[in-house]
């Protein structure tokens, strides 16, 4: 144990002020708000260190961690671990919002009543049926109501969780918030909601309005804002910090402060968008052969990625790049057990994968609590499947272009780990078939991607987030980052909505890159199969472009 006075922040990590005094909070509740690369997800992995190293958090009491996406929720886990290592980090749970929910009606369904009533080996599908399926919309409702009626799901919950985190808490929606305030409010919990108000893209979604001044008088929360941004090189962060200046000039830091002449940006224009394909594609080449990881680059497009991304896409195929456009593959490839299946493929086929390698070894070895005698009989057993995988795999014996092959090799992975092992990745996989559900969706799309790319190594780079280039709408980059971002079309036609919103999105764009940024418009850009409303002429959007010298124009006015 660490006294609370003498505790710092794990590996190295130095945090600003208001970051330090969340952390290490024992008493109030929080409301954090900063913008993107401020560090508020490690700042929450930093926090659990310190609960769990200082005891202010209890044995047996557990933190609870709630995120919107199933990536999210893995990559806070995992830094957990890093923190504070595998035995404390075990009373860490991370869910997303419909985990959680889902693990409440598993665990008390019989509290449910009438029409709500579920049988045992209920399932989640496309459809409602009455005591046999539910629909994912249907999971927090359902939750809500256990919670709200019955003080056996109450007192469970509060008497297990003592330490709540929320993260990315901007896009929690009324009834996601009604959840939280069922099951914490008016408790002895601590909760921490983390987030950020001008990134916030979800409104689609039912986000509300001022979730964080709703929150902070439910649960009478201290506010707390980080402004620093980590993530981004100083030429970075000094062009975010001009855009600050637009969207919310008090949260703006002076140019003077952000020291260092690290990073780059550059506009590149094209004539038209197969030329900007083309160029594009060798570039990437390049900076692939220079050492860059191609899992670090970023293609971000505004809106409609198949029509916008089409011709990137084929170039990058024809120049055989790896590339991974997130569309269901983001969520069924950061599900854990596509994850296992991916990496066995990647050691067995593709020779030296040390990211695969390392996560194979930590959930068969290292993650088990092992002595030393039984990780050395473990490993010694693990290298044995994975040895006689390949041999089947070198002697033709396992044809990974059939399904069936790759079928009959998940379920064999599975029997080497154990089931409870492979279930234990995930608390959606303790339902009847949720497990087998997702393998035989993994298996379908490593299929496809198996057939589309003949070279087996880059079909499985593609599928995987090591190797393979991300492609994808800027919604969909909200919380990542890469060391090089392409915001493809720069223009007045791609962004062409409200301004207030459209230099927001810009502005989470932007802010994905680390080391690099690169803004690309084109003079034309050809109709595609399929388009609605599209201009084949294309402007350049002056203010966003602007954004990259020291000082731009003020914007334009909006009446309406």
């Amino acid at each position: 144990m660490i006294r609370a006075e003498h505790w710092k922040p794990s590996d190295g990590f130095v945090l600003e002020p208001n970051a330090l005094a969340a952390a290490t909070e024992t008493e109030a509740n929080l409301a954090l708000t900063a913008g993107p690369g401020a560090g508020k997800t490690e700042m929450l992995a930093q926090r659990a260190d310190f609960l769990l190293r200082t005891r202010s958090c209890r044995y047996p009491k557990r933190i609870l961690a709630i995120s919107f996406k199933v990536d999210a929720s893995a990559n806070l886990k995992a830094r957990v671990r890093r923190r504070c290592g595998y035995q404390l980090a075990g009373r860490f749970d991370s869910f997303t919002f419909h985990g959680f929910a889902l693990r409440i009606i598993q665990q008390f369904r019989l509290a449910l009543t009438g029409q709500d009533v579920l049988a045992a080996d209920f399932s989640v599908g496309p459809a409602r049926i009455q005591g046999q399926s539910i629909t994912f919309s249907d999971m927090v409702p359902l939750a809500k109501t256990i919670v709200e009626g019955s003080v056996i799901a109450r007192n469970a919950l509060r008497k297990t969780y003592n330490q709540v985190f929320l993260d990315e808490f901007q896009d929690c929606t009324d009834l996601q918030y009604g959840l939280i305030k069922a099951c914490f409010r008016g408790t002895g919990a601590q909760l921490v909601a983390v987030g950020d108000v001008k990134q916030s893209i979800m409104g689609f979604a039912g986000a509300m309005d001022g979730i964080f001044e709703a929150y902070a008088e439910d649960f009478h929360a201290t506010t707390l804002h980080l402004y620093q941004n980590f993530r981004s090189a100083p030429v970075l962060r000094r062009m975010q910090n001009t855009m600050v200046k637009v969207m919310d000039a008090d949260a703006a830091v002076d140019d003077s402060d952000i020291v260092g002449e690290e990073g780059e940006i550059e506009v590149l224009g094209f004539q038209d968008d197969a030329e900007e394909a083309t160029a594009l594609a060798a570039r990437i080449q390049t900076w692939i052969d220079e050492g860059e990881d191609p899992s670090e680059i970023a293609i971000l497009i505004s809106r409609r990625e198949d029509l916008y991304g089409r011709k990137l896409r084929q170039a990058l195929r024809d120049a055989h790049i790896a590339f991974r456009v997130e569309d269901q593959s983001q969520s069924t490839g950061a599900e854990p057990a596509c994850v296992l299946l991916t990496d066995l493929l990647l050691v067995t086929v593709g020779g030296p994968h040390p990211e695969a390698f390392k996560r194979l070894l930590d959930l068969v070895v290292y993650g088990q609590d092992l002595d030393e005698d039984d990780e050395y009989r473990a490993r010694g057993k693990w290298n044995a499947f994975v040895d006689e995988t390949r041999k089947r795999i070198r002697l033709g014996q396992l044809d990974l272009a059939a399904r069936d092959a790759l079928a009959a090799l998940a379920q064999a992975l599975v029997s080497a780990l154990g089931r409870e092992t492979v279930v234990a990745l995930s608390p959606e996989y303790a339902r009847a078939g949720r497990l087998e559900e997702v393998i035989g969706t993994c298996v379908d799309l490593l299929h496809e991607q198996l057939a589309a790319e003949p070279n087996v190594v880059k079909a499985l780079e593609a599928f995987s987030t090591d190797r393979a280039v991300r492609v994808m709408t800027i919604h969909k980059s909200k919380g990542l980052e890469f060391g090089t971002v392409i915001v493809l079309g720069v223009e007045e036609q791609t962004f062409w909505g409200n301004a207030d919103t459209e230099r927001r999105a810009f502005f989470v764009a932007c802010s994905r890159a680390k080391e690099r940024l690169f803004l690309t418009t084109c003079s034309t850009r050809t109709r595609p199969a399929g388009a609605g409303n599209w201009s084949v002429n294309r402007v350049p959007h002056a203010e966003f472009l602007a954004y990259t010298e020291s000082e731009p124009e003020e914007p334009p006015l909006t009446l309406f």
